[in-house]
């Protein structure tokens, strides 16, 4: 929300020295977020004036069309006589009243002006635009018409108020009330110790029958609606320039007089209002859930199908807007573009101000893709009991501005509510921020808010309208902190007990992350939402596991609703993004949590702040929450080694994600076994299955290898890429931490090759678990050093598996006939196990 300064000391006395910067410490000091301080026309200088076009030559034979003008700038450059000036904007006539810029000013950006010759003239000055001014968006993009009555030589920066600050403050989706110029000023009031001039406290007429029918179907949808009639609007009538600079100021782009009151009374109330030109309305204006399937133009020019969930306003034809989102074409305001090209200016209005549902608004403006800034504010919360007075300050505007006239006439649908109490003890801030307010500064504080209070050790507090963020008596505690000031709140270290650290889980997080760095990998942090839909394009059954994931009632992303059940999709999104920039040799990792719902679903208890949670407190939370198990993930493509003087260099290929599982196996300390496997994203015949050994049974804790041709389509991704995930946890808990130191032994070794033929579609794992079981205790390693195949040397389906065997002995040398013999016994149960033959 932007907050002109000027805006501001209209309705809080703050003494002249306070510069933006200054009122920014006190907001941020009372809780608002104030990111920047604007200042608007800090390195503008004069002279600025206001000129009348006297003539205006066309120029011929240059590219485009090219201006010379005489300006009449009155005694503003010290003759009198007429300025020269060569322009190239075409939207002002002679006669008009313009903004000239005279030779030794500056405009915003430092540009100095001068006197200058171009286009075969010598240009004494400049005619502005806004842009030019830094004034924002006045939807001309072209040159500054001013009034005709604007007097000639007049200072324009005055005129046009170019000298402001602006504060931006990022509001909370608590604070709806801050979404206005009332209340930022409240908090300054309350930060200053200062008065309110409240800009709603006006008088307003009561409601009568003589007011435009109004029927409100769903009193949940909408509790409160306000209708007024301005007629005899001037076609003429313009807004003044007070009021569109003070819409540029909040960053909002002036359309028409009747548009520019509504949204001008909205920035200084916070009501949302929308103005239906009366004479395109038929019939009773009604409030109701749309009817399946209803359509509606809105007044950007998009057809929108309607939900049965979304609120509208309607007349006897049907839906003529969204409610609290965007009014439709069909009752849209004229503005001077439209009467321009024919059409009939809006002389006669209804003034719509009402209060919306804010659960209705909110899903509403997310289905239809709409955000606007009335919707904007009633997600966040509105003051029902604005709404008349926003009508009411509506129509003076209109009749001052415009000439029109008040109809007599008020309608105000209101369902019945009782103001919102809540009971609190005197001393809960007090528990809360471990602070001795005392009751006095307890009142004191609520009352500054807009609460009233009533009690001593107990109070009955009864919240403003304008705040119903306060639901309960943490609130009201938050309340007094913030204004008493979160920078007096005592810091206290807390003093941890001596001899913890990292627990055990957090230092092996930390290792896996050490040693994947090392082997070259680049950790990738990737949000935790997903889609679906990804999972069709990893290829997973429509009954894998991992399909069934937690979705979020308030998602970030509609296109992305559900928590994760495994790390690859944003892990494969971030290699898409890398190699879509121009990254192609790319190796990520990402150690985090997936979530997987529980069969039985339970509700997570509010646990108070004002005490310690106990053991069974957060006991219960957890149960309430998915079973959250820790995966680690890797991705990689292109090139694993570099090439280079000192070689070809080498593809990454499926043998560089099983080691990544090995070596997140060796941090861990756990026994990894790799076989043949097939699952959903990877290759059928470049899949490594990873297992470890649980109680005696094997367990599936993750695969490996080269994803398949089809998901690197579906996902946009570089051929041959490949990937690796696992359950970390899993692997944690059959794993032994235990720093092992390695064995050194004063005696040789003695190394036996054995090359072994068998069918080709027998795992190389499968031979190497029986080798390493017949060698006994004296195997120290075992290594696959050599894979041949040659139908005729070894026949049709099959395969050579040579392996490099190292026997030692702790307490004496080998002898040849004891390493011969592990060799042999070794070669007969991988021949038992599985057929394998010695290679001739």
């Amino acid at each position: 929300m932007r907050i002109p300064l000027s805006w501001l000391r209209e309705y809080v006395d703050l003494p002249a020295t306070e510069t933006g910067r200054d009122v920014q410490a006190k907001l941020i000091s009372a809780g608002l977020e104030v990111e920047t301080v604007e200042h608007l026309g800090a390195d503008l200088k004069g002279p600025l004036v206001v000129g009348r076009v006297l003539t205006i030559e066309e120029l011929e034979g240059f590219k485009k069309p090219i201006r010379f003008c005489t300006v009449d700038v009155g005694q503003a450059n010290g003759t009198g006589e007429p300025q020269e000036i060569v322009c190239g904007a075409r939207n002002f006539a002679v006669g008009d009243k313009v903004v000239v810029v005279l030779p030794g000013a500056t405009l915003p950006g430092g540009f100095s002006i001068s006197a200058r010759k171009t286009y075969g003239k010598t240009s004494h000055g400049m005619i502005c635009s806004s842009d030019e001014l830094g004034m924002g968006d006045d939807g001309t993009h072209g040159i500054i018409v001013l009034p005709p009555e604007t007097e000639v030589g007049k200072d324009a920066i005055e005129l046009l108020e170019l000298v402001d600050e602006v504060l931006d403050i990022a509001v909370t989706a608590n604070r709806g009330d801050c979404l206005s110029i009332r209340g930022v000023a409240r908090e300054t009031a309350i930060a200053y110790g200062l008065p309110l001039r409240d800009p709603a406290l006006l008088d307003v007429p009561g409601p009568n029958a003589f007011g435009y029918p109004v029927k409100v179907s769903d009193p949940a949808g909408c509790d409160r609606f306000t209708a007024r009639t301005v007629t005899g609007l001037s076609p003429e009538a313009r807004s003044p320039i007070w009021l569109k600079r003070r819409l540029q100021k909040v960053g909002m782009r002036p359309i028409s007089l009747a548009v520019d009151v509504t949204n001008y009374v909205m920035m200084e109330l916070g009501q949302p209002l929308h103005a239906y030109d009366r004479g395109l309305v038929q019939g009773t204006i009604g409030v109701r859930r749309a009817g399946e399937g209803e359509k509606i133009v809105t007044l950007d020019g998009v057809e929108r199908k309607l939900h049965a969930e979304d609120l509208v306003i309607t007349d006897d034809r049907g839906p003529i807007g969204l409610a609290g989102v965007m009014g439709g074409a069909d009752t849209e305001i004229a503005d001077h573009d439209a009467v321009e090209n024919g059409g009939s200016s809006t002389t006669d209005v209804v003034i719509e101000a009402a209060h919306f549902d804010q659960v209705a608004i909110a899903r509403t403006a997310r289905r239809h893709k709409l955000s606007s800034e009335a919707s904007r504010r009633f997600e966040r919360g509105v003051d029902p009991q604005a709404a008349a007075a926003a009508a009411q300050r509506t129509v003076d505007l209109l009749v001052l501005l415009a000439g029109g006239t008040a109809e007599a006439g008020v309608t105000e649908v209101v369902a019945p509510s009782a103001p919102h109490t809540i009971t609190v003890a005197a001393d809960h801030p007090d528990k809360v921020a471990g602070v001795s307010y005392g009751r006095e500064t307890v009142v004191r504080r609520l009352q500054e808010v807009g609460c009233d209070v009533y009690g001593q050790d107990e109070l009955i507090v009864t919240v403003p309208s304008w705040r119903p963020d306060l639901t309960d008596p943490n609130d009201l505690a938050e309340e007094v902190i913030r204004l008493e000031g979160y920078e007096n709140l005592p810091s206290t270290l807390p003093r941890p007990p001596a001899g913890r650290g990292l627990t055990a889980r957090q230092r092996l997080h930390r290792r896996i992350g050490r040693a994947l760095a090392g082997a070259g990998y680049v950790e990738a942090l990737n949000y935790p939402f997903l889609s679906e839909q990804v999972f069709d394009q990893l290829g997973l059954e429509a009954d894998d596991p991992a399909r069934r994931v937690v979705r979020l009632v308030n998602p970030l992303s509609d296109e992305e609703p559900a928590l994760r059940t495994m790390l690859l999709p944003g892990l494969l999104g971030a290699l898409r993004r890398n190699d879509g920039r121009g990254a192609h040799d790319l190796a990520l990792f990402e150690t985090g949590l997936v979530f997987r719902p529980r069969d039985e679903q339970r509700t997570a208890v509010n646990l108070s702040v004002d005490r310690r949670p106990s053991e069974d407190d957060i006991a219960a939370l957890d149960a309430a929450l998915p079973d959250q198990p820790r995966h680690v993930a890797v991705v990689l493509a292109g090139a694993r080694e570099q090439a280079g003087w000192w070689g070809r260099g080498r593809a990454g290929d499926w043998a560089d994600a099983v080691e990544a599982a090995r070596t997140v196996a060796r941090e861990a300390g756990a026994e990894l076994g790799v076989r043949k496997g097939q699952y959903g994203p990877w290759h059928p015949g470049r899949c490594a299955e990873l297992t470890v050994t649980v109680d005696g049974a094997e367990r599936v804790i993750g695969h490996a290898g080269e994803l398949h041709p089809r998901v690197l389509k579906n996902l946009g991704l570089p051929a041959r890429a490949c990937a690796m995930e696992l359950d970390l946890d899993a692997l944690e808990q059959v794993g032994d931490d235990t720093p092992q130191a390695p064995g050194i032994s004063t005696f040789p070794v003695a190394t036996q090759d054995v090359a072994l033929v068998v069918d080709a579609f027998v795992p190389a794992s499968d031979v190497e678990a029986a080798l390493r079981e017949g060698a006994g205790e004296l195997l120290e390693s075992i290594r696959l050093f050599d894979v041949y195949e040659n139908a005729e040397q070894l026949g049709e389906g099959r395969k050579s598996l040579a392996y490099a065997l190292r026997f030692r002995a702790t307490d004496r040398t080998l002898t040849v006939d004891e390493a011969s013999a592990a060799r042999e016994a070794a070669v007969t149960l991988a021949g038992d196990r599985t057929g394998a033959t010695l290679r001739a």
